[in-house]
Formats: structure tokens, sequence, C-alpha cells
């Protein structure tokens, strides 16, 4: 059969659909492919969008701040005071989530998984370049896994005893193996800075005591002030309130020099500990691959929020020295952390 000549009517509709293509869109039949444009345009449109303006609205709702260990000890401290100062400068609640356990590798772990836009973020302290080295399959990276935003604080470790507990530092160190092996101190357990520390004093002096593990230093100092265990190794920040008030006694630090909070407490060195010096730091991490823009920003406000008078003030309070230092100082320190942790591993043969 021979077509009929298109009319004038047809023809109009063929010009306007060549024209203009979203004229199809509006006469098919099928409107789920006029949908899926809309959505591929939404979709265009945000992949566009740059980080830096991604940043800039940055952040937009709470942003949570796991603290790997129990409330109390000097992690869940620094948190917290870091916390309440950038809530204040960025609007946003920083939520303090303690997750204790595993020395300090449950919420570790729980920060290397969560989504890297920004809203996990993880307290790590000392523990986190001793784990690295001293568990020979974790289920994470300590580098790879995280991308370093700023160191925040130190502060030397403090090794305290109950008011009962008759001997020195000096007199501890010089008692027998048979005698000493006997004596109860609490840590928070394998793998963290106050066992490895421990470690690192028995390899240097001899001194050898019958650890308890615990899953943070709050739990341990807990436990010493009860009269349950009678030594107890934690940091300074944690410690400090149960000296301050006569809860607990001081027999050392691990600092260089005697702390100015803390003038009657000496050093390891003054006992005959030669060169034992360990500092406990803390420091902020994001999950790996969180945008660098998001980075910076923390890294800005944390530093901003460590030259703050009150904020400093409240961190010497709490025998916390600031150490702002941003993510290349701080991937650093990692490495070097590592590194340091190993040679105590292969001194001490502590293979967990």
């Amino acid at each position: 059969m021979l077509r009929q000549p298109a009319s004038k009517c047809d023809t109009s509709r063929a010009i306007a659909r060549h024209r203009n293509p979203a004229h199809n869109f509006r006469h098919r039949k099928d409107p789920v492919n006029f949908t899926d444009a809309i959505r591929l345009i939404i979709a265009a449109a945000m992949l566009a969008a740059s980080p830096a303006t991604y940043a800039e609205r940055y952040p937009s709702k709470p942003v949570r701040l796991i603290v790997p260990y129990s409330p109390g000890g000097g992690s869940d401290i620094t948190a917290r005071a870091l916390g309440q100062k950038l809530t204040e400068a960025l609007g946003q609640t920083f939520v303090v989530d303690t997750r204790p356990g595993a020395a300090s590798m449950i919420g570790t772990e729980i920060a290397a998984r969560a989504a890297h836009d920004g809203y996990t973020l993880l307290l790590a302290d000392a523990a986190h370049s001793i784990n690295a080295v001293v568990y020979a399959k974790p289920r994470y990276h300590a580098i790879k896994d995280f991308a370093p935003v700023s160191l925040i604080a130190a502060t030397p470790l403090a090794f305290m005893a109950h008011p009962s507990f008759a001997p020195g530092i000096k007199e501890l160190l010089s008692m027998p193996k048979a005698q000493t092996e006997k004596i109860a101190m609490g840590t928070t357990g394998p793998g963290g800075a106050p066992h490895m520390t421990y470690e690192s004093l028995r390899t240097k002096t001899g001194l050898t005591l019958n650890e308890v593990p615990y899953k943070g230093g709050g739990p341990a100092m807990t436990d010493a002030v009860a009269g349950q265990i009678p030594l107890v190794l934690t940091s300074l920040a944690a410690g400090l309130p149960y000296l301050k008030s006569g809860r607990l006694k001081g027999l050392a630090l691990t600092a260089a020099k005697r702390h100015p909070l803390t003038p009657d407490i000496p050093t390891f060195q003054e006992a005959g500990a030669k060169d034992f010096v360990v500092t406990h730091w803390y420091g902020i991490l994001a999950p790996a691959g969180t945008p660098r823009e998001i980075v910076q920003v923390l890294d800005r406000e944390i530093a901003k929020a460590l030259a703050a008078p009150d904020m400093r003030e409240r961190f010497v309070a709490l025998a916390l020295d600031a150490i702002p230092g941003g993510p290349e100082a701080f991937l650093q320190l990692l490495q070097s952390e590592q590194k340091r942790w190993q040679d105590v591993v292969a001194q001490t043969r502590e293979f967990l």
C-alpha cells in the first residue's frame, strides 16, 4: 500500500521532537526513562560538586569520636576535653563513644571500617602503634587503614600504688624476683602502652610483677583504690585526680624529669633506670580515604583549640602537654613509634 502523505499536523510534531528532545519524554508511554534521566542529571550535579564545597558544609551532623577504652582513662579525658572545644567551634556535637576491649583493638577496628566521610574519628594513643607489632594478624593496618589528622597531647605514665603499699620505687626495684612476682599490677592489657612500658622496664631493671589486664586505666585504678590490687601503671593524665585526692600514691613517672603537678614523685631514672623515658601520646585518626579537605578542616580547628588559652589551661591541669602536629607530622610519629616498639618486642621476646 502507498503511504498516506504526512499531514501538516504530523510534520509539526516531528519538527517539535527534533528541536526539543524533552518533547519525546513528555509523550512516551513509559515514564521510567524520564525519571531515570532526572536522576542521572542530579547525580551528575552531585559529582560535579567540588570536595572543597563539601568541606565547607562539614560538619552538617554530629561527629562520632571513638575512644577504644573504658571511661575514666587518659584517652577518655583527652577526647572529652577536645570534643567539647570542637563542638563549640564547628557547631555540631562531637560525641565520645567508648568502645573498650582487646587492648584498644575493638574500637580501633570499628573506626577503620567506618565510612570515610569525616563523621567517625578515632582518639588513638601509643597502643595504636604497639598493637601493630605485638599481634601477628591484626584485623586492620595501623597506618594504611587510617588518615592521620592531628597530634593532640602527650603525658608520662605514672606508676602508682595503694596508700598502704610500703615499698618505694628504689626498694621495689631492689627486691628479689621471688617477692615481686607475687605483687599484682594493673595495666590496660597485653599490647597496651602500660603493658609494653612494663615489659621495657622489666628488660632494663629485671623488675618482674604479676600483671593484671584491664579494659582501661579507669577500671584498673578503681580496683587499686579498693585495695583489690596494690599497683597500677597508667597515664599521669588519668591518675592525677587519684594522686591529688590521696586515694593512690605515686611511686615513679616515666618522664625525663619530675612533673610540676606532682613534684614529690620521682622519675624511674632517679631510681636507677637509666634513660628510661616513655611518653604516652594522643592523636586523632580518620578512616583511610577521608577527603583531604575534611582532614584539613579538622586539623585547622584542632590547632585552634589547642592554642586557645582556656584549652591550654585545662590541659595543664590534666597533666597533658599539648603537641599540635598536622597529618604529616603525625604520620612520621606513627612510623617511628612502630619501629621503636618493634625493638622492644625483639628485646623482650613478647610475641602474644
